[in-house]
């Protein structure tokens, strides 16, 4: 009777996609496994996993399941921070509309009204910011 893997939701096909985010996953289950070592195997699933088993003395296919694991953990806890930002950013775009509809009239009516001091304003301004960058970078 042979051990079968334990299902995963995660594919080999999607590592590539999160490999850079996975690699400080990776190297606290494998402290042994060099970055530049993981990081020539530019994503490659099969790659890592040869990396992985060939410097930590695990087999390949432990080393598969562990990985893949890793993706699905790692693919979670994308749903869920994605979940709890979209009532975040459906409430940021209702605060942005209401401020355009408030503010932008209140900004409008003056510039329409007097276009020329406004040009002048924003090429002053413009002016000084560009003096105190410049000045900024020749400090450094």
């Amino acid at each position: 009777m042979t051990a079968e893997a334990p299902p995963h939701s995660a594919s080999p096909e999607g590592f590539r996609d999160r490999f850079e985010t996975l690699i400080p996953s990776i190297q606290r289950e494998w402290p042994a496994v060099a970055r530049q070592a993981l990081e020539a195997t530019r994503g490659s699933f099969d790659e890592v996993v040869e990396v992985i088993a060939s410097q930590s003395g695990r087999t390949a296919t432990v080393v598969k399941d562990q990985l893949l694991e890793l993706l699905d953990v790692a693919g979670g806890q994308t749903s869920r921070l994605a979940e709890n930002l979209a009532p975040i950013e459906a409430q940021l775009e209702s605060l942005l509309d209401e401020l355009n509809s408030s503010l932008r009239p209140r900004i409008e009516k003056p510039v329409r009204e007097r276009p020329l001091l406004a040009i002048g304003i924003a090429a002053g301004v413009g002016v000084l910011l560009g003096l105190l960058l410049a000045s900024g970078r020749r400090s450094s």
